[in-house]
C-alpha cells in the first residue's frame, strides 16, 4: 500500500462522499474512485458500501482507517522529526480575535506534546482578516471561523457554534427568550471596515447590508453595542461585558470554527497540525 493511496482512502473515510473528498484532494473524482477499487483489490475486501443513500464504511474499512491514520501520522512524525533535526522545524499559525477558545488551548497542548522540537508562531488578527494572514502568506495555517473567500485554501470544520443578538441589558429586546433577523432590520449594526472580506462581513450582518460604527475587534463590538446602543452578532457561548446580554438567533446558521491552509501545501506540520486539531475540538 502506498502512502498517497492511503491519504486518498483516509479522504473518503472521513467525508463519506468521493465529490467532498476529491475537492479535499484537490483532485477529480474517477481516478479517487479507481484509487479506491485498486485498494480494495489489494486488500481482498470491500472497504466501503456505496448505495444511493451515500457511503458508508464496513467493517473492513474501519480496521483500516484506524491502521492508515496511524501509519499516515508515523510517517509525518518521521518527516517532522528530520526537519527538526535540520534546524527547519518552524510552524506559523494564524489565531482570529480570541484566543481563549478551551478547543485551542487543548490544541496547544497536544501539538507541544507530539511535537517538542518544533518552534510554533503565532500570529493573532483582528476582525478585519478572517484569514489571519494566509492570503498575504503571512502564515501557513490559520485557526479561524467562516465563512470567507475560499479561493485556493482548503478549509476543514472543526466545531460549529451556535450565534445570537448582541444587545444592551436595558434594550427592550434583551427580554425576549429568542430571536429572528427580521427582529433587528430597523436597527443599527457595528460593521467591519471597507475592504473586509464580503462574504465575512455579509454573515456577521446577517445577510442584509447595514449601517452602524465601524468595528476591528470583539472589544470594539462590544463596546459599541454598550455606548451606541447598536446591534450584532456574537457567539453564544461568549460571556458578554457588564451591561451587555446575548439573545439566541433561531434563523441564522452557526458560526463554523475552521482550520484553514493553502490547497496543495504538502508540509507535514500543517497535516499533522489539523489531525491535532479534529481530536483537541471534539473532546
Amino acid at each position: 500500500m502506498e502512502l498517497r493511496t492511503l491519504r486518498y482512502f483516509v479522504a473518503v473515510a472521513e467525508e463519506l462522499h468521493f465529490g467532498r473528498a476529491a475537492t479535499r484532494l484537490h483532485m477529480s473524482q474517477p481516478p479517487l474512485s479507481r484509487a479506491i477499487k485498486q485498494l480494495e483489490a489489494e486488500v481482498g475486501a470491500t472497504l466501503l458500501d456505496r448505495s444511493s443513500a451515500g457511503v458508508t464504511l464496513t467493517p473492513v474499512g474501519a480496521v483500516l482507517l484506524d491502521e492508515a491514520r496511524a501509519l499516515l501520522d508515523q510517517a509525518d512524525q518521521v518527516r517532522v522529526r528530520v526537519a527538526a533535526a535540520a534546524g527547519a522545524a518552524t510552524i506559523t499559525v494564524g489565531i482570529l480575535g480570541d484566543s481563549t477558545d478551551p478547543g485551542a488551548t487543548r490544541l496547544a497542548d497536544a501539538y507541544r506534546r507530539r511535537h517538542p522540537r518544533v518552534e510554533v508562531r503565532i500570529r493573532e488578527t483582528d476582525l478585519t482578516d478572517p484569514t489571519c494572514g494566509l492570503h498575504a502568506g503571512l502564515v501557513d495555517i490559520a485557526l479561524t471561523r467562516g465563512p470567507f473567500d475560499e479561493t485556493g485554501l482548503t478549509v476543514h470544520e472543526l466545531r460549529a457554534d451556535p450565534v445570537g443578538a448582541l444587545l444592551r441589558a436595558d434594550d427592550p429586546l434583551a427580554r425576549r427568550d429568542q430571536l429572528k433577523l427580521a427582529d433587528l432590520a430597523d436597527r443599527r449594526w457595528f460593521l467591519f471596515p471597507q475592504g473586509t472580506d464580503p462574504t465575512w462581513q455579509s454573515y456577521w450582518n446577517g445577510g442584509e447590508p447595514r449601517e452602524g460604527p465601524v468595528v476591528r475587534a470583539v472589544q470594539e463590538c462590544q463596546q459599541a453595542v454598550l455606548w451606541n446602543g447598536t446591534v450584532g452578532m456574537t457567539l453564544l457561548a461568549h460571556q458578554p461585558a457588564q451591561g451587555l446580554t446575548v439573545v439566541p438567533l433561531i434563523d441564522m446558521p452557526p458560526s463554523r470554527v475552521v482550520a484553514v491552509w493553502n490547497a496543495g501545501d504538502t508540509n507535514p506540520l500543517i497535516r499533522s497540525f489539523v489531525r491535532i486539531a479534529i481530536t483537541a475540538y471534539h473532546a
